[in-house]
């Protein structure tokens, strides 16, 4: 007996390393992992040339199948599967499974998902009746199988089983790994909301139990952001789990994020940093041995050298190509894609390809670029119709899509994913179409989240907390930079709490109700009932056009080059920035007021020939901006000063907003005077004697809270306050009041959209416009809920010019006026007053 009491504790030794050793690799840290295994094995006395004792081979086999795991997770692919061929030797009979699981792993980790899941498959039978852990981990790694080849049914049955079997049998890190992949089901079905709800449950497990998996959740955080445009975010989260990955020396995980990254730069146009970011993860890959992977970089790299136009017919040989060698390894959605790639080249180098026969379904991503690669074939054909019909199919796809999305975040990102299609759409319709056709393309490419009511956004406990704090830091940093203190540490703070509330949004699920779209005819009875014209802008290629619509005609002028009328409009909303409120020396105020003067001629000379027309056949027009024109204080441009105008995100947003009625119908109007503006209080108050019956908040009384219960449901509201446009996080641009801020992301909590809304606060009437101008700011989110006309300027204002016209604008409407007619009657006499009228009008 005494003799084999070494041996025992050895092995106790021994098995307590290799406990701790799966621990490591469960917590992300296989290079520890390593380290232990290896302690162990030298213990075992086994040096790959020394042999152990027989009596340790179940043992040995154990510690050599964990440390292969452990060294292919660090790049060392090769060295792992001939760990895992000894293993195999040294393993007792019944204890193969376990062998046969872990080179399973190893070549789901390079992408042979063929291979992965035929090893799979011998292990799991094997397992039953055995080690229930065991079995866990391979159905949990099988559910990753099913996911990559698009088995989302076969996927979530594993995913599901294993997390039953873990938590009955205590293991809590592979339940948690279980619901991470379950959330993945999410979101390749496309539900992108439940699968960011199930992300941010893993996560909290993630943070008790095994935070060294926090970046592999980071990654397909990203991803899901991907499949909704917000391409920015996606960066900030793939640029963590990186810096993750890079520490805990997970290779593949690594590469697969510098892949994401460079998906990332592709969607935002970036197409020189996309081709070198898949370069670089191509490389990583094929150091470890990631075939299937390396080839999915290689498609991405093919992907950005065709947005960059280089060597279409070198793109579309090597796209043939890889898509043999997916079909090859039973990648089929790949296989797909790689062959739309092939087409789209093939027509850009001026070929006609002689077969576009392929696979049909998949994932958006791929069933998107079908239809592109079809439509771009059929126009390189001569045959229009079936192009735009192509366009119409993908664009629907998108619509779809965004029916089941409920932040205005994700709402007015999903746009992206279409641009190429409308991009392509626009100008099938311009070569030759008639420009009614090319003014129904502009509708159906433009702000099409405004045809979303976006949902009530629900208060629960954790998006309460964060707001709270919010509010009080945010007033409380107000205090602070009125004495002249700089707190960066509170800044940091609430950065913090915007992103926690922000991912809080994202996991709203839509309503799927939409506005139809506008048809021309509807638009044009709409416009002669009021005697307006429509002047719609549209940016495609780099050059400016605008439809006019007026009479019941449609005309089409091609203008100008687009970047420097936006560069004026950017130049033109810094140089009225800049003289708002300062008193300046006699020379700076006049080279000030002669750029601004340059800049406005700059714009109203690009614009010249449709709005003469616009406004030789009627009395007022309704613009529609694009992109940077966005910014343009109308009324100031020479010819339009005193013109009835108002500017609206899409046609169809205009129509909608004048079927929305009068907001004058019921219930008392509500103005609000906020602190800290000299002018406010005396404001609202001679505002009173325009409108008797309304409810007036000033002082302490005006709080977030009263605000809202006033506002919601309202016909008409007034905010004599400060404002703030924030460029960075716009859903938090703000109106400062007694308590706090309250900010375009508190209006998702009303029940009913004011009617009416006036902000006599500077500049939130910007917004940031993304893709298919898709425009957010605190403006634009009142219009989203379906407020039917908001006054807000673009730039500063002067206070006494603000009083001034916002008293004349009451009057004027309270006479009977129009609010766009009473706007341009109020700052006509204005030169500093950027008021536009958004909206009805």
């Amino acid at each position: 007996m005494r003799d084999h009491e070494p041996v025992t504790e050895l092995r106790e030794r021994v098995e307590r390393l290799h406990r701790l050793s799966v621990e490591a690799t469960d917590d992300g840290r296989p290079a520890l992992a390593a380290r232990r295994l290896r302690q162990g094995l030298r213990l075992l006395g086994w040096d790959a040339v020394t042999t152990p004792e027989e009596h340790h081979d179940g043992l040995l086999a154990r510690l050599l199948t964990s440390l292969a795991h452990a060294e292919a997770e660090q790049g060392r692919t090769m060295l792992g599967m001939e760990l895992l061929d000894e293993a195999q030797r040294r393993a007792p009979d019944g204890e193969e499974a376990i062998v046969h699981a872990q080179r399973g792993l190893l070549h789901l980790r390079l992408g042979s998902n063929a291979e992965a899941l035929r090893e799979l498959d011998i292990a799991a039978p094997r397992l039953l009746g055995g080690d229930p852990v065991e079995l866990a981990r391979v159905l949990l790694n099988r559910s990753v199988i099913h996911l990559m080849t698009g088995s989302v049914r076969q996927a979530r049955d594993d995913a599901r089983r294993s997390a039953q079997l873990a938590q009955a049998h205590g293991h809590s890190v592979i339940a948690a790994k279980a619901l991470h992949n379950d959330g993945y089901c999410d979101l390749l079905l496309g539900d992108v909301p439940a699968a960011l709800g199930v992300f941010a449950r893993v996560e909290e497990l993630y943070r008790d139990l095994n935070p060294g998996f926090l970046p592999v959740l980071a990654l397909d955080r990203a991803r899901a952001l991907l499949a909704v445009g917000l391409t920015d975010e996606a960066g900030r989260t793939l640029d963590r789990a990186a810096d993750g990955f890079r520490r805990q020396r997970l290779m593949q995980d690594y590469a697969e994020a510098e892949l994401a990254r460079a998906q990332c730069a592709l969607d935002a146009g970036r197409h020189d940093e996309a081709r070198d970011r898949a370069r670089q993860a191509e490389t990583h890959f094929r150091r470890r041995g990631s075939t299937a992977w390396a080839l999915r970089a290689a498609l991405m790299r093919l992907r950005a050298e065709l947005a960059l136009g280089k060597a279409p017919g070198s793109v579309a040989r090597r796209a043939g190509d890889l898509a043999a060698r997916f079909a090859e390894l039973d990648m089929r959605d790949d296989a797909e894609m790689a062959r739309l790639v092939a087409i789209r080249a093939l027509v850009a180098a001026g070929t006609v390809p002689a077969t576009t026969a392929g696979a049909r379904g998949g994932p958006l991503g791929v069933r998107l670029m079908r239809q592109l690669a079809e439509a771009e074939l059929a126009g390189a054909q001569g045959r229009r119709g079936p192009a735009l019909r192509k366009v119409r199919s993908g664009l629907a796809l998108i619509d779809s899509h965004r029916g089941r999305l409920g932040s205005l975040d994700m709402l007015t990102g999903v746009a992206a994913l279409g641009a190429d299609l409308a991009a392509h759409g626009l100008r099938a319709a311009l070569d030759g179409g008639p420009p009614r056709q090319v003014f129904a393309w502009s509708e159906r490419c433009r702000a099409q989240a405004f045809r979303y009511r976006p949902p009530r956004a629900p208060q629960d406990p954790q998006t309460a907390e964060a707001l709270a704090e919010l509010r009080q830091l945010a007033q409380r940093m107000h205090t602070d930079e009125a004495a002249g203190r700089r707190r960066p540490a509170l800044r940091r703070r609430c950065l913090e709490l915007e992103q926690v509330i922000r991912e809080r949004g994202w996991q709203l699920p839509g309503v799927g109700e939409r506005l139809a779209p506008a048809p021309a005819p509807d638009v044009e009875a709409a416009l002669a009932e009021d005697d307006l014209a429509l002047v719609s802008l549209l940016n495609v290629d780099g050059a400016l056009l605008a439809l006019v619509l007026v009479r019941g005609r449609c005309h089409l002028h091609r203008l100008s080059a687009y970047e420097p009328v936006a560069e004026a409009a950017r130049r033109l909303a810094g140089d009225l920035n800049a003289q708002a409120g300062r008193a300046l020396r006699p020379a700076l105020k006049e080279v000030i007021e002669a750029s601004v003067r340059r800049q406005l001629g700059v714009i109203a000379g690009a614009l010249e020939a449709p709005l003469r027309q616009a406004l030789s056949r009627a009395r007022g027009i309704v613009l529609v901006p694009t992109m940077g024109l966005s910014a343009v204080p109308w009324g100031l441009l020479p010819g339009l000063t005193g013109t009835p105008l108002v500017v609206a995100p899409s046609a169809l947003v205009w129509l909608a907003a004048r079927r929305a009625g009068d907001p004058y119908d019921g219930g008392p109007p509500v103005l609000v005077a906020g602190p800290d503006l000299e002018h406010a209080e005396r404001e609202v108050e001679r505002l009173g004697v325009v409108h008797p019956k309304a409810l007036r908040l000033s002082g302490e009384r005006a709080t977030v809270s009263a605000t809202l219960a006033a506002l919601d449901g309202a016909p008409f509201a007034h905010f004599a306050v400060h404002g703030h446009h924030e460029r960075e996080n716009v859903l938090f641009s703000r109106l400062d009041l007694a308590d706090g801020p309250l900010m375009a992301h508190d209006l998702q909590s009303l029940h009913r959209a004011p009617g009416h809304v006036v902000l006599s606060a500077c500049d939130v009437g910007q917004a940031v416009v993304r893709p298919g101008d898709e425009l957010l700011g605190f403006t634009a989110a009142l219009l989203h809920l379906g407020t039917s006309t908001v006054v807000s300027s673009i730039t500063r204002v002067p206070d006494q010019v603000a009083e001034r016209v916002m008293l004349a604008y009451h009057q004027g409407v309270a006479d009977g006026a129009r609010p766009a007619d009473a706007l341009a009657t109020a700052s006509a006499a204005e030169p500093a007053a950027t008021f536009v009228c958004f909206g009805a009008g």
